[in-house]
């Protein structure tokens, strides 16, 4: 016998479900001649992915049959949520102690993002976030970064370290050599005032690199 997402959650946890089990407990009801289960894996189909229908405009996603603006605004809502609460638990705990929790968050704060933007997560000197905040805001392949500008808020926040992130809206999260020659410019900028570097991640659509991963940092 089949069990249904809603039983198979409460059995085992939502992290048994698949992409299309998740969606199928979003949309609650499937559509005339089409159940639940088999309408979310038909969009999930016809969007590519669970990503890339999070990422979809407002009209693309209108578009979809057994989708319409309520389910938008619910998925934007859902987005919403889950930002808040991943800042809430990198305020909770080290970044040290949880790089996947890192990951997630960045991820988030990149979704519906069609231009590069660069983002810094300043930390205290036991690697817990004071703040974080959107520095520079480019085009869709490039973005004008000011190490200046990172020191000077690292300065008045009480910063010891940072994490630097900014996504590639293009999907293709391999860093360029601009990426590297910028991180450099910043680690020697912050080397003059005591502030450390812990990571430089690159967001693409489902992936992304981190430079001290590459041993690059």
């Amino acid at each position: 016998m089949i069990m249904m997402p809603r039983e198979k959650l409460l059995k085992f946890g939502a992290q048994s479900l698949s992409d299309y089990e998740l969606l199928a407990i979003f949309l609650r009801t499937g559509i005339k001649g089409t159940p639940v289960l088999n309408l979310s894996q038909e969009l999930l189909c016809e969007f590519g992915s669970l990503y890339q229908m999070m990422n979809a405009s407002h009209m693309t996603f209108c578009k979809k049959k057994g989708l319409g603006t309520t389910k938008y605004t619910q998925l934007q809502a859902v987005l919403e949520l889950s930002k808040r609460y991943l800042k809430f638990k990198m305020t909770e705990s080290s970044i040290l102690t949880s790089p996947n929790l890192t990951h997630h968050y960045l991820a988030s704060q990149f979704v519906n993002k069609d231009r590069e933007v660069f983002l810094v997560i300043f930390l205290n000197n036991q690697n817990q976030v004071i703040c974080n905040e959107e520095m520079f805001l480019g085009t869709y392949n490039c973005v004008e970064v000011h190490p200046r500008e990172i020191v000077r808020k690292a300065l008045s926040c009480n910063a010891s370290a940072i994490i630097l992130a900014h996504n590639h809206p293009s999907g293709f999260s391999e860093p360029s050599q601009a990426d590297r020659d910028v991180t450099e410019q910043i680690e020697a900028a912050c080397n003059l005032v005591d502030i450390r570097i812990l990571d430089h991640f690159v967001i693409g659509k489902g992936e992304y690199v981190s430079f001290a991963e590459r041993g690059w940092l």
